[in-house]
């Protein structure tokens, strides 16, 4: 009797110890699988390391340790001219999940040709991915996906402001991005940084601090879906205009324009918005209370025959519309809401009354597909074998905003590096990081205009997740494979 206990004793402390380093992931790991994808015709042979690297204080002392799958081809022998994107999203606090199996990986998720989620959950190969001209790590910066902060010997962990801030954030991402290109053996190859949203902030300032700190010029820095927070965050004019262009393109989506309007392509009508946004709504909006009510009527009807709300509504916003009241009250009529990220997806609200949505019904639209699918994808086609959660979103708050100086970094990394060219992506439903504000945001980038002709800017019909769209996905790679094989540079001197 007391043999079977301490049998059934033994037997419990063994599970015990197996699923207590089930939930603790090594350090300074890679789990490696061998792939081949078709692309663009072509069949490719390619390698995936998935695991980890740690981050490192001055001390040498682990400090963090970050999960990250590099995907390089192996039917190349030398890639000294092969270029490397690396890769990474926004939030702040979200995996570097969405562009991985979405967007440029050799594999995408299991969903319509609009982005929209199917059973059964997964992935498939996806064809348009720039793996045929670059190799690509993505990156999971701290708190997202699998990647964390290491504790001392003591159990201490390291100060959260180490990480969490948007200087801290670009310091110790360009002290890993060093160790990752050291390991390997990849400073020869031309390099190229891709950032979403808050990434687009994030690879703005690495621009700088990868040549300023670690002596690593780049070729190539890839703005998807940019966030500017100097434009977000402004009570100026420029930001409480700004949005008008995308109320357009939305409302021209979703058959809400007058019959003149509707009847035009898209295309003809935003330049149309721009104009009108840049030469009459900032001035009005410009003058506040000083503007005279003939003045503020006729902007409020040009306002309302643009944007699909009633001139009554737009009237009672003194013209300054909330985005989060465009998406409550664009569609209110029809009893849906429109999305935050993408204004194609609709929702429904509790209330027709009241001031913005419910839900982002474009982002619970999102994770219904890319949840399952990252988690089957890295363990069942990666090997990555782990009972740890992976963190679609990551605590990183608070965030420290403070010193936000990364479009002016970005300005100062391409005039001190005669190769280094710039390409922002962004898609004319995103209500987040709008299309115009990133234009915007690009203009006073550079506003000698002096390096214009190393900017390229491209936009899809669609929203933040522009990649979604099956049309899209295939434009989009296409834009950033041409990107790329226009910028590597090979043989032509870095000079003016």
């Amino acid at each position: 009797m007391l043999k079977n206990l301490l049998s059934i004793c033994m037997f419990f402390c063994c599970i015990s110890i197996i699923n207590s380093q089930k939930l603790k992931l090594p350090s300074d790991s890679i789990v490696s699988t061998k792939h081949q994808v078709s692309i663009n015709g072509k069949k490719i042979s390619y390698q995936a390391n998935t695991g980890t690297l740690p981050v490192w204080d001055d001390e040498g002392n682990e400090i963090a340790t970050l999960f990250h799958t590099y995907y390089f081809r192996t039917d190349i022998d030398d890639n000294t001219t092969r270029p490397l994107v690396i890769s990474f999203n926004g939030g702040p606090g979200s995996a570097s999940v969405w562009m991985h199996i979405a967007y440029t990986g050799p594999k995408v998720l299991n969903i319509d040709d609009e982005g929209y989620p199917i059973q059964p959950y997964g992935v498939k190969d996806n064809p348009n991915s720039i793996l045929d001209v670059a190799d690509i790590v993505y990156v999971n910066p701290v708190n997202t996906g699998y990647s964390k902060m290491i504790a001392d010997k003591e159990g201490k962990y390291p100060d959260k402001e180490k990480f969490f801030g948007i200087n801290a954030d670009i310091r110790y991402l360009a002290d890993w991005i060093t160790s990752f290109v050291t390991r390997n053996n990849r400073w020869r190859s031309p390099k190229y940084i891709i950032g979403e949203s808050y990434g687009g902030t994030r690879v703005a300032g690495l621009s700088l601090a990868l040549q300023e700190r670690e002596w690593m010029y780049l070729n190539g820095v890839i703005m998807v879906s940019p966030a500017d927070y100097k434009v977000l965050d402004g009570e100026n004019p420029v930001a409480k205009a700004i949005n008008l262009p995308y109320y357009a393109a939305t409302a021209w989506h979703q058959k809400a324009l007058t019959a003149d309007l509707q009847q035009k392509d898209l295309l003809e009508i935003l330049p149309e918005v721009e104009d009108f946004t840049v030469n009459t709504l900032i001035p009005a909006i410009s003058k506040g209370g000083s503007l005279s009510k003939t003045e503020k009527e006729a902007v409020a009807k040009q306002m309302s025959k643009y944007s699909g709300l009633s001139e009554e509504s737009i009237l009672q916003h003194n013209l300054v519309v909330p985005t989060s009241f465009f998406w409550k009250e664009l569609l209110r009529d029809k009893s849906f809401t429109v999305g935050r990220l993408d204004s194609r997806y609709l929702g429904i609200d509790k209330m027709d009354a009241g001031n913005r949505p419910d839900y982002n019904a474009e982002l619970t639209s999102w994770l219904h597909s890319f949840t399952p699918a990252i988690n089957y994808y890295l363990q069942e086609e990666l090997n990555f074998k782990t009972d740890i959660p992976y963190k679609m979103f990551g605590n990183v708050h608070p965030w420290n905003k403070e010193n936000d100086n990364t479009r002016e970094n970005l300005r100062q990394a391409m005039a001190e590096n005669p190769y280094l060219n710039v390409l922002y992506q962004v898609g004319y439903y995103d209500g987040a990081c709008t299309y115009f504000n990133t234009k915007y945001s690009m203009w006073q980038m550079d506003p000698s205009g002096r390096m214009k002709d190393r900017i390229q800017f491209k936009g899809y019909r669609s929203g933040h997740m522009m990649y979604l769209r099956k049309e899209d996905l295939k434009t989009a790679n296409d834009d950033i494979r041409a990107f790329i094989l226009s910028t590597s540079n090979q043989g032509k001197a870095a000079k003016y």
